[in-house]
């Protein structure tokens, strides 16, 4: 795929995932076997949502990136950004902090470094 169309998918998806942890962190977190118990994990959540509105905003407004040394390490900069979710997700995973729809984030994030080091080869 192209970067426009890798970049656009990449910054929807961060882009939903910011929204819902803002918007309905009560509604999310449960489904990953963490609970909200008070107003400062759900701030936290929310928290959050900048790191994810960020990189859903640097995909999208540099989706229009030719491919050059500037797309490679953007690509890169992405890649180390879902690589580090898979490391996270996967050791809440073994703890026994994410429990049941939980271990979905860890294939999540090893699905977006594939297609993301596919991307990167590309260039």
């Amino acid at each position: 795929m192209n970067n426009k169309t890798f970049l656009t998918v990449h910054g929807v998806i961060y882009s939903v995932f910011a929204l819902t942890l803002f918007f309905i962190p009560h509604l999310m977190w449960p489904m990953y076997g963490v609970e909200l118990n008070d107003q400062y994990a759900v701030f936290l959540s929310q928290h959050t949502s900048i790191f994810l509105g960020g990189i859903a905003a640097i995909s999208l407004l540099l989706r229009d990136i030719d491919s050059n040394l500037i797309a490679k390490k953007l690509l890169l900069a992405l890649l180390i950004t879902n690589s580090l979710g898979v490391v996270i997700t996967l050791y809440a995973g073994v703890i026994g902090i994410f429990v049941g729809f939980g271990w979905s984030d860890p294939a999540f994030f090893t699905l977006l470094s594939v297609l993301t080091y596919l991307q990167f080869r590309k260039i």
